[in-house]
């Protein structure tokens, strides 16, 4: 034991003899209080770069857009190919070129073409002489610009082009005003590439109004990831239209449309996709209209657009709802601001150097950006049954973009604690689209369809913890009963191999087999990969058992527990690690590590860890929490101890894979917090930070972002399905948890700096507490923590076996 403690000990830097000093005054020094704010009152939507995360494959967009908003108007890019841009989700800091500025997006998705990209509008100068979309290698109706030349806010974005083009934007929830300026007496125009979003589109439309100086149209597109090789033809499909309609301030100098390679100068009206096939099968196919403006005498145009996943009329109703007539780019840019800033002010963080407030501001940012918005103002919605729908009793809107693999790890959790009321409703929203949907519950919605991508059920594991951190405006009883329906009443679409890997259609795939196994099979799963299949529906199944204890339902309380402990059927005490099996119980072979095999986008070493709902049996399988802790350990650094958390490498941690993020937490359970604290500092400092690069990989619409949020205050959620929170060492000396109707929740940690990440002590509500987690009391009722932080490890605080979480 001796020998253990020293080397880990030296691995995360600190002697032994520091830290028997430490363990020993802990009892002795005074519990410091917070004196007064330790930084200046500025509004949060100032510490924001929208940026962020824009490189190093974050995936994150940089236009306009409020929080859960439905329109997102922000550049689409290229590098010399029209049916890609460089990037997912349309925009990479790398690439200085743009096609257009499209009015919907999708945070941090991690799939080139990603999702959305609907309706470019560039902003031209030149004469239109041929088609754009004959324009294959975006060699003439697109532009290079500078970032110097580019400014983006929360709610405003504005981009200079090399063309001596300008385009200034701004956005309510569903509508946006702009403000192009062109150089003068050069032609001028504005070209409308209905049909050109990011994954193609099967059909779209234009029409231009001169007497009433407007343009309107709509595309008919969807699916995510629509040309990745695995999804195939399955994920080729659309399932909703984006409505739009766009009046201008001045009258039109020329008109034009487009249809594949012919231009027809003059022409009002236009129709025709561009498929969701790639490079010749799609290049020059498409539509689209342009108006020109004379520019002699005014070279500025303003334009104001409404958007509806409805109707035309529910464009132009919720343009005339949203924006006033006359509203300047600044007055709408100044209500968005104010938007940001109630939504961010959630939490009040105090101190902190001013790179810190930005990362935590933006990355709040980030998380808060989903759900989004798909009903129009007046509350209808178009279904997942591909028809019009309005919206339940009580709720007040009808969100959509569910990431759920992604998601249910952190960022539901964050949206839960902080906007309870719209999590209620996104959780209403997406039992609306199962019902919809024949009762399947998609793991990755987007807009109105179901693009089933990844793998397990997320939806059991999101809509549990709603319920457990105390969401109640949804229909809880119906939701629950229609989960477990889908967990135990198998379904044709389950033996189906259609889109897999990556898109397996079966939501629980092969069910019948897996209640009979008690595992997937790796060779009869219709899954991604049969060992992250069970650990996956092992995580869903005990957040739907603890779900069914708080409703009183017993009987699903013990299935469901039990069957949240089927994740062991899937280690084999052999090798340590979790394993694919065959439907006749053997290991699949040969068994490396470090391979994917069984496994969905994540290797075995990375696997073995998500086991968040039972780290004490998870420990016992592995030989105790001793054993466990020392190979957490070399999960974390190198064999000479130095750290890896950055990735790369297939037998360490990634805090780019969302099996991996929880893993730091790991060590409260296993009796060692002080590791806990030390890696995610670690990871807080190195593997995000700002500027472009500041986000360690995708944001997959939140999560990564709702990872730094939580673990930059010191909290963390135990399991999916519970209210409990995992304790750390908090990035500030202050932070306050706005919780309107409920007690604030108050975190305090005064010494809170660069050098001060381990914690000595900690109170709640004043009392001492000695172990590292509190429950549901704190989440559901709010209350206070107080940290005293210190440079070395506390070795003795929150060690009891006793008192260790699951």
């Amino acid at each position: 034991m001796r020998h253990q403690l020293l080397g880990t000990a030296r691995r995360f830097g600190v002697g032994v003899a520091a830290v028997a000093v430490t363990t020993a005054l802990a009892a002795a020094a005074p519990f410091p209080t917070l004196a007064s704010a330790t930084g200046p009152s500025v509004r949060p939507s100032s510490l924001v770069d929208p940026l962020i995360g824009s490189s190093n494959g974050g995936n994150t967009y940089p236009g306009a857009t409020l929080p859960y908003g439905m329109i997102a108007w922000s550049p689409t890019s290229t590098t010399g190919d029209q049916t890609s841009t460089g990037a997912a989700n349309g925009y990479e800091y790398g690439a200085t070129r743009i096609r257009g500025l499209s009015l919907t997006h999708v945070n941090g998705a991690g799939c080139n073409p990603g999702a959305a990209g609907d309706v470019p509008i560039m902003p031209f100068v030149g004469d239109v002489t041929s088609s754009p979309s004959a324009d294959t290698k975006d060699a003439v109706y697109a532009s290079n610009f500078s970032h110097a030349d580019e400014k983006a806010t929360p709610g405003r974005y504005t981009l200079g082009l090399a063309s001596g083009a300008t385009a200034d934007l701004a956005v309510s929830k569903r509508a946006g005003v702009a403000d192009f300026t062109f150089p003068a007496d050069r032609p001028a125009s504005l070209l409308f590439r209905v049909s050109n979003s990011l994954n193609g589109s099967q059909d779209a439309h234009v029409d231009i109004d001169t007497a009433h100086q407007k343009v309107t149209g709509w595309v008919y597109t969807g699916a995510f990831c629509g040309r990745r090789a695995n999804g195939g033809v399955n994920n080729r499909k659309s399932y909703y239209k984006l409505y739009f309609s766009a009046s201008f301030d001045r009258a039109f100098s020329s008109v034009g449309t487009w249809h594949d390679s012919t231009v027809s100068p003059g022409s009002t009206t236009a129709s025709g996709g561009e498929g969701y096939a790639t490079g010749a099968d799609r290049a020059g196919r498409g539509s689209g209209g342009w108006v020109g403006f004379d520019t002699a005498s005014d070279n500025d145009v303003r334009m104001r657009i409404g958007i509806s996943y409805v109707s035309l009329g529910g464009a132009e109703s919720n343009l005339r709802q949203e924006i006033a007539p006359h509203a300047r780019v600044a007055d709408v840019a100044k209500a968005g601001a104010r938007a940001w800033d109630r939504e961010l002010s959630t939490v009040r963080v105090d101190g902190g150097t001013p790179a810190r407030r930005q990362t935590f501001y933006t990355a709040l940012y980030h998380a808060l950006m989903q759900p989004n918005l798909i009903s129009d103002g007046d509350g209808r919605y178009w279904g997942m049954d591909q028809a019009v729908h309005r919206l339940a009793r009580g709720q007040r809107a009808q969100y959509s973009n569910f990431s759920g693999w992604d998601q249910y790890r952190a960022q539901i959790q964050l949206l839960a604690l902080l906007k309870p009321t719209v999590a209620g409703d996104f959780a209403q929203s997406l039992y609306s689209f199962a019902k919809q949907n024949g009762g399947i519950w998609d793991r990755w919605v987007h807009i109105s369809g179901a693009t089933h991508v990844m793998t397990g059920d997320p939806s059991a594991a999101t809509l549990a913890t709603f319920y457990a951190m105390g969401v109640r405006n949804f229909d809880y009883k119906g939701a629950f009963d229609s989960l477990v329906h889908q967990a135990t009443v198998p379904n044709p679409d389950e033996l189906s191999d259609a889109g897999c890997p990556g898109q397996c259609v079966g939501q629980r795939p092969n069910l019948a087999q897996y209640m009979t196994s008690h595992y997937a099979a790796q060779d009869a799963c219709h899954c991604w990969g049969g060992a992250a299949e069970t650990l996956e529906d092992a995580v869903a199944d005990s957040a739907l058992g603890q779900w069914a204890k708080l409703l009183g339902r017993d009987a699903e309380a013990k299935t469901f527990t039990e069957r949240g402990a089927y994740w062991s059927n899937v280690f084999n005490p052999a090798t340590g690690y979790i394993q694919a099996r065959k439907l006749d119980g053997s290991w699949v072979t040969p068994f490396n590590p470090a391979s994917d095999l069984g496994f969905a986008q994540g290797s075995a070493a990375a696997y073995v860890w998500m086991v968040p709902q039972d780290v004490q049996g998870l420990a016992e399988a592995m030989g105790g929490r001793e054993t466990a802790a020392t190979r957490l350990d070399g999960f974390f650094h190198t064999a000479d101890g130095a750290w890896s958390v950055r990735g790369g490498d297939a037998l360490r941690y990634d805090p780019t894979n969302e099996p991996d993020i929880h893993a730091p937490w790991l060590y409260d359970s296993l009796g060692q917090p002080w590791k806990t604290q030390a890696t995610v500092r670690q990871i807080l400092d190195t593997a995000y930070g700002t500027g472009p690069k500041g986000l360690p990989g995708n944001d997959d619409l939140g999560t990564m972002s709702a990872w730094y949020v939580l673990s930059a205050l010191g909290i963390y959620p135990r399991t999916p399905g519970s209210a409990d929170l995992l304790l750390g060492a908090p990035l500030f000396p202050k932070a306050v948890v706005d919780r309107p109707g409920r007690t604030d929740l108050v975190i305090t940690a005064p010494e809170a700096d660069d050098t001060h990440q381990y914690v000595d002590a900690v109170r709640l509500d004043g009392r001492d507490l000695t172990r590292a987690w509190t429950g549901a009391g704190l989440t559901l009722k709010g209350g206070r923590l107080d940290f005293r932080l210190a440079t070395e490890p506390n070795t003795s605080w929150a060690t009891d076996p006793g008192q260790l979480p699951k």
